[in-house]
This record gives C-alpha cells, sequence and structure tokens, in this order.
C-alpha cells in the first residue's frame, strides 16, 4: 500500500508525531513517489537563499609550507627528495619566477587577500607591529579573504596548520577573535597561532579553543595531516556535491627543527661535504633540469657568513647533522602532504582538483646566526651555548629534548642560486620561492613556466578557477581593489608574455623594485641574526641610508652581477618608480628597527600593565603579551590552595618551557621551584623544600628578590608555606624572555613543553586553586 503524503490531511495525532520526529523519517516520508497529483503545501516557499558554487567548481587545496628556500626540494633541483611534490610536478607546471614578501606573516596576508602586504597593514611580522597604517596588522574588513569570499559562493573552507596573522594583544581567551582563521573566513581551523610552536609537544587550537596536548608519538606534521583528511571525510560525507578549500599550512622547516629520528637518520652523511659544494651541486641539477638558464651563476657569498672550509672539523660536524635534521623535517613533511593528496586521489577528486603549492613563505632561515642554535628564542635571549655543548648534544638533535636551527651557510645552500634569506626582501634569497600548480583536468600540458609572479596573484587566481567575481563590498565594507593578476593565462601556454610587469618589495628597511625585467634593491645592513640587537645604533632608524644595487634579471637569473655603476639612469628610474609604489601601498614611513626596539609603543597601546595580576582557578593559560612579566624584577606568587590530598602533586603556575622558564610546582606534597636558562642540565635551576604541605588548605608563596642591575640577572628565591619561610637557595641567573614562541602563563599544570621533567606530562595539579596573585617589588625588595 502507498503512503500518500498530505500535510493538509494529516490527523492532529501525526503532526504531532512529526513535529518531534526526526529529519530522516520526514525526508523518508517526503520522497516516496506518488501516484497522482498533490495538493499544494500550506507551508509556503519563503526559503533564504543559500549561495551554491557554480556547477563544476572545483575542489581547491592551498599550500604553504615555511622558510623553505627555492633550492631545498628536488623538485627544484635541491638535495631533499621530495616525492610527493615530485609527482604533483609531473601531474602540472613548476613556476620558476614566483615570489614571496620575504616574511611570514606579511606573505600569508597577502596570499589570503590578493593585496600588498603593506595596503592590509602587515608590513612586518604581526610581532613587530607598529602604529603606522601599513605596519599595524590588523588587515582591514576591505581586504576579505579568499576563504571568504568561496564561503559566499557556496564553497567549505577549512584551515589546517599555522596562522601567523593574529595582532598583539589578541591572543588570549579573551578574543576579539575576528582576526583568527574562524573569522576570516574559515569555517573550521585546526593549528596553532604565531610563528612556530614545538612539533612534539605543539600548543594548538580548534577554532578558537585551546587542545590540550594529546601526544602519542607522533610529529605536528602528520596530526594536521590526518586533520585534513578527516575534514574532507566529513565534509565529502554530509555534501558531496559542495567543493571545498582547504589551506594546508604547516609549521614544519621552520624552527624548532624536529623530525622523527627514522627520517632524520636517513640523512646520516649526506652533508658532510659542506654548505658550499651542496649549493654547487643544486645549481648544476637547476641547469640540468632546465630550471635555470644554462648561463645562471651562484650569486656572491656575503661576507658574514663563513665557508665550509673556514669551520674546524668540530664545527663541520655539528653543521651536517643540523643539516641532517632539517632534511628529515622536510623530507617527513613531504611525505605527511603526500598522504593528503593521495586520499585525494584515493577518494576520485584529483581531476578535478586545483592543487597550488607554495614551497615556502619566504627563503631560508638565516636566523640561527652562522653557529647555529640548540633553542632559538632562548638563545638568543637568554644563554647562548657553546660549541662544547652542541657537540655533547649532538645526537639529541630534532628530539623532544632540543629545538635546533641550523647554520646560515645552510641557509644560503637552501636558497641556491641565490644570495641571502629570510626577511631580506631586496635580494632572491628571500623572496623567490618553487611553486606547483596542478589541476589535472584544466591544466592538460605539463611543464616549466617562467612567468614572474608574486604571491598575491594566487588569489584571483581561485577566484577566476571558480569563476567568481570579487566582490564589491562585503558586510556593506567597500572593498579595496585586489593587487594581483590571475595566472590562468600561463597554465596552457609556456610562451606568454609575463602579466606581472611590476611589483615592489620592502621588509624591515630592505626594499627592492622590479619592472620589466630589472630588479633594483638596497644592500641589507642588519644581520638576519641580530634580531634582539639593544645598540644605539639599532634603536635609530636609519632606513633611507641604504646603498642601492640594479640587476637586469632578464640576462641574469640570480642576481648576481650589480651594474649599478653602469646605468645610473635606469636606477634612478626605478628608484623613483619604488617611491611611487611605495606611497600608493603604505609603505612609508620605513622602519629597519626589529623587535624590543620596535613594538614597545604598540604592546603599551593595546595591553594594560597591572602592578599584580589575580587568577581565580585552575587549567588558566595566558599568552605571554598578557601574562605577568617574571623578568627583570622582584615577584612573588601567592597561591590559596584547597582541596589538597596527602602528597598531592603538580604545577601552581608555570611560564615558559626547558627552554626558558619557571615553574612554581609541588611533588609528592614537597613545594618546589624550577627554573630553566636552557635546555642543557648544567643550566637548570631547583629548589625543593623538605617541609611537607597538610592535606585540606594552604597558602604557598614563591618570591624572587631580583639583584637588579639590568636583565637576566640573578637573586634570591624563597618557599613559604602559611606564612612560614620553608626553603631558600640562590640563583646566578634568570631569563630574559620566556622560550618559545607560543608559550603560556599557566595556572594548575603546564602546556606545551615543560619547564621541568619531574612530574608527568601537563603536570596537572592535584588540588583547586581558590586564588593566584602576582605582585611585584623593585629590584632587592620584596613584594608585599
Amino acid at each position: 500500500m502507498d503512503l500518500h503524503f498530505r500535510p493538509a490531511l494529516l490527523t492532529a495525532a501525526m503532526q504531532a508525531t512529526l513535529a518531534i520526529a526526526p529529519l530522516w523519517l520526514f525526508a523518508a516520508l517526503t520522497t516516496v513517489s506518488h501516484a497522482e497529483p498533490q495538493a499544494a503545501s500550506t507551508g509556503g516557499s519563503d526559503y533564504p537563499e543559500i549561495a551554491t558554487a557554480r556547477e563544476g567548481a572545483p575542489n581547491i587545496v592551498l599550500i604553504m609550507t615555511d622558510d623553505t628556500g627555492f633550492g631545498v626540494a628536488s623538485t627544484f633541483g635541491g638535495p631533499v627528495p621530495t616525492p610527493s611534490l615530485d609527482k604533483l610536478a609531473a601531474d602540472g607546471l613548476r613556476y620558476t619566477q614566483f615570489h614571496t614578501t620575504a616574511m611570514c606573516s606579511p606573505t600569508r596576508a597577502a596570499l589570503l587577500t590578493g593585496r600588498n602586504h603593506h595596503a592590509v597593514a602587515t608590513g612586518t611580522l604581526t610581532d613587530f607591529a607598529s602604529g603606522h597604517h601599513g605596519y599595524n596588522a590588523f588587515i582591514p574588513k576591505s581586504a576579505a579573504t579568499i576563504a571568504r569570499v568561496l564561503k559566499d559562493n557556496g564553497y567549505s573552507t577549512a584551515m589546517i596548520g599555522k596562522h601567523h596573522n593574529v595582532p598583539i594583544g589578541q591572543l588570549s581567551a579573551s578574543g576579539p577573535f575576528d582576526l583568527w582563521p574562524t573569522g576570516l573566513g574559515f569555517e573550521y581551523f585546526f593549528g596553532f597561532i604565531q610563528s612556530d610552536t614545538d612539533q612534539w609537544h605543539p600548543m594548538l587550537f580548534r577554532g578558537t579553543s585551546r587542545v590540550d596536548d594529546e601526544y602519542n608519538g607522533a610529529v605536528l606534521d602528520q596530526r594536521l595531516a590526518d586533520d585534513a583528511i578527516h575534514w574532507i571525510h566529513n565534509q565529502k560525507a554530509a555534501a558531496p556535491e559542495k567543493p571545498f578549500f582547504l589551506y594546508l599550512a604547516p609549521g614544519s622547516n621552520h624552527t624548532p627543527h624536529q623530525a622523527p629520528r627514522e627520517w632524520i637518520e636517513r640523512f646520516r652523511g649526506a652533508f658532510d661535504i659542506g654548505w658550499d659544494a651542496v649549493r654547487a651541486q643544486t645549481l648544476a641539477r637547476q641547469k640540468a633540469f632546465g630550471l635555470v638558464p644554462q648561463n645562471t651563476r651562484l650569486a656572491p657569498w656575503p661576507d658574514a657568513v663563513p665557508h665550509w672550509s673556514q669551520l674546524t672539523p668540530d664545527e663541520r660536524k655539528v653543521q651536517a647533522r643540523y643539516m641532517e635534521v632539517f632534511a628529515g623535517m622536510v623530507a617527513y613533511q613531504d611525505a605527511q602532504i603526500g598522504c593528503v593528496l593521495s586520499e585525494i586521489e584515493r577518494m576520485g577528486l584529483k581531476d578535478d582538483t586545483l592543487v597550488i603549492f607554495i614551497e615556502g613563505d619566504n627563503g631560508a632561515d638565516a636566523a640561527g646566526s652562522p653557529e647555529g642554535m640548540l633553542s632559538e628564542v632562548g638563545e638568543i635571549a637568554n644563554q647562548h651555548t657553546t660549541l662544547a655543548q652542541k657537540l655533547r648534544t649532538l645526537e639529541q638533535a630534532g628530539s623532544e629534548g632540543l629545538e635546533t636551527n641550523y647554520g646560515t651557510g645552510w641557509a644560503l645552500a637552501m636558497n641556491a642560486p641565490f644570495t641571502y634569506y629570510k626577511q631580506v626582501a631586496s635580494h632572491l634569497g628571500g623572496t623567490r620561492n618553487a611553486l606547483v600548480v596542478s589541476w589535472p583536468k584544466t591544466i592538460k600540458s605539463r611543464g616549466l613556466r617562467t612567468q614572474y609572479h608574486h604571491v598575491i596573484d594566487i588569489m584571483p587566481t581561485l577566484l577566476q578557477a571558480a569563476a567568481i567575481s570579487p566582490p564589491d563590498s562585503v558586510d556593506g565594507v567597500r572593498q579595496q581593489p585586489i593587487d594581483g593578476i590571475a595566472m590562468e593565462y600561463s597554465f596552457d601556454n609556456p610562451n606568454t608574455p609575463t602579466r606581472r610587469t611590476t611589483q615592489y618589495y620592502e621588509m624591515l628597511g630592505n626594499r627592492g623594485i622590479y619592472h620589466e625585467g630589472w630588479l633594483a634593491n638596497t644592500t641589507p645592513q642588519r644581520l638576519p641574526w641580530q634580531m634582539a640587537n639593544m645598540s644605539a645604533d639599532a634603536m635609530r632608524n636609519h632606513a633611507p641610508e641604504y646603498r642601492w644595487e640594479l640587476y637586469e634579471l632578464a640576462r641574469d637569473f640570480s642576481q648576481s652581477r650589480d651594474i649599478a655603476a653602469k646605468h645610473r639612469q635606469k636606477l634612478a628610474e626605478l628608484q623613483a618608480l619604488f617611491d611611487e609604489e611605495a606611497r600608493k601601498n603604505a609603505v612609508y614611513p620605513l622602519d629597519d628597527r626589529t623587535a624590543p626596539n620596535r613594538y614597545g609603543p604598540t604592546y603599551a597601546h593595546y595591553l594594560a600593565q597591572y602592578d599584580h595580576y589575580t587568577y581565580w582557578g585552575k587549567d588558566i593559560s595566558v599568552a605571554l603579551e598578557a601574562a605577568p612579566r617574571l623578568t627583570g624584577r622582584s615577584f612573588a606568587i601567592d597561591a590559596d590552595l584547597a582541596g589538597l590530598r596527602e602528597n598531592a602533586s603538580g604545577v601552581i603556575a608555570a611560564v615558559g618551557s626547558r627552554f626558558g622558564g619557571w615553574s612554581f610546582y609541588l611533588k609528592d606534597g614537597h613545594p618546589a621551584v624550577a627554573h630553566a636558562l636552557s635546555p642543557l642540565e648544567e643550566d637548570r635551576f631547583d629548589l625543593v623544600a623538605e617541609a611537607v604541605i597538610r592535606p585540606g588548605t594552604v597558602r604557598l608563596r614563591y618570591e624572587l628578590v631580583y639583584d637588579g642591575g639590568g636583565a637576566g640577572k640573578g637573586g634570591t628565591v624563597r618557599i613559604s608555606i602559611d606564612g612560614r619561610k620553608v626553603a631558600e637557595k640562590r640563583i646566578d641567573k634568570t631569563i630574559t624572555l620566556p622560550a618559545n614562541v607560543g608559550e603560556t602563563f599557566d595556572v594548575g599544570l603546564d602546556r606545551g613543553v615543560t619547564v621541568s621533567d619531574r612530574l608527568p606530562r601537563d603536570g596537572k595539579l592535584e588540588a583547586d586553586v581558590a586564588k593566584l596573585t602576582v605582585r611585584f617589588a623593585p629590584s632587592g625588595e620584596v613584594p608585599q
């Protein structure tokens, strides 16, 4: 017997039943075939219109890796095998003249908005923001992102990985969150905020909520890949005809360099020949592959960086191992990205999925200095490690215990055939990155493309692929023009002339201007590893005093021959063009200072400073910028604990990590303090009271009476129980800055990389925190 669904004839009982019935029952009833015409529905048809993508709109996967130079991947002649990228390139196109901004936040802002980075207020890192229109780090609402535009046109949107575009003061639970991924058009976000995170114990968010560490032995890249696949599965399960936009941005290849040991071991001995030889071999392969003209030569080697022949045998041993770690990280990342792409292929989605793979948001990183580092932030700010210490910990490199960065010579080799590196926007080593595009159903040709392109060209390319016109307004805000030029014209025509004839560059005072095959640029002054230089000269903005160089890139692919002296008129023309572009894009005023010389006024403007901080309860984490600063002054932490059981353990408060930080904790009922100046055992301070706290309630006080005389000095550490001093010990040197990036001030646990290994993972407190207060006092005084 057929059931004919006629809403007008339903009995009251049936209507009541359907009112609470699950949607699947309603759908089943309404999809039964009918044997006769139906009566008109009394429910009306005034349904809101939902945006849908055009029929046949492609899925889009946008991939951007971090700190990976042009000469890293085997796909572009580099020494690290990247079979996943090789496979993608075999199915599509390799672009050899694609450019970024030379730094992380600016490249990502330009990528997402299709506008020049200064035009969207991201002239430098969000960490270096200043109170000028081109540098305040607030991406304007007049520059809606590619995610927002695609979402408004019927796409599902997700971002997985790194987001380094949240302004100062907006990293904690109080928000606002409009510049987090979910506020920029991404319906789903899983990843980390800020420049980097520990690969073994990352500081992660899902949406805007903190994800506690669920360590299972896997480094972050695997977790990101697994999450991306899971999201695609769910998206296609719910809406198989709806296209998706996945932005996958792993943070690996950036410091800290960490990877599974078996992947590092694949490269044992591979780099013993040194960075000069690896650089030369890379150029030879690039010529053999046709990636560069046959007359290309290696660009000049900067004077501040030693050649391999100038290193001692022990220095070579350290540097070779640090490069093995980096190579293992790159190879492992490539394998995880390959898992995502393989799953898309297994699902039958490959042919109609546009994949754009940008290998690096800038050139390779030189901030590790010529010597390399065990912990970048900690070593710059707190304690420089010696060669002997590096040798002693060599086999730990890449593991949970260290956060290494290789020496600057490797950065030069990884940027072959160019010179300079990340931060330096005046030279191709900072701005030239590898690009692969694949879209099997649409791009019929394969091979190389030499047209000149910039990261701002990605957004219009994606819009054109999806047949979407840029909106005139979004949420009532008129949109500023998109600066990018769609790249589709080059897809099936390798010889078509480039449509991008002009592009300016500027980063921390380093400048360049490309125009019709010529490049005029400044000569760098500050070394990239001098990020925290506090000299009087560094406090002064001397950007206008830079010398200028000139190159004819149409004949000199690697920017190797400065011809400014022979073409002074051409140089003057290009300098005038730079000035025109700079004024149009809010590049002025120029400022070549870095933190902490630059961001002081910005922090003061957005972040209130308190004479004390109070926290109610535990499981609280606060970004360092909004947390009490336990550096360079006396402080006291008063903690009212309740619900204590006998021999309770756990962290009461902690800031930083084993690479630089403080932890105030209980161990089997004993109050204790741990301080780490570096990851090395000799740089650790411990004070454990002999007294044991009683069960129930207690007030603990932890004090540092600081010596004064500048940052990083020593003092006296004390512990008191209910007003009675139970322990005291001298500490000779304290941290200047908690390390590393992304670590937080925690109450009731220690998230991310812990300061002390004397407690289980996270060290969650076996008690309640009724109230915790942090107070300060001048050097030599006890906080009241």
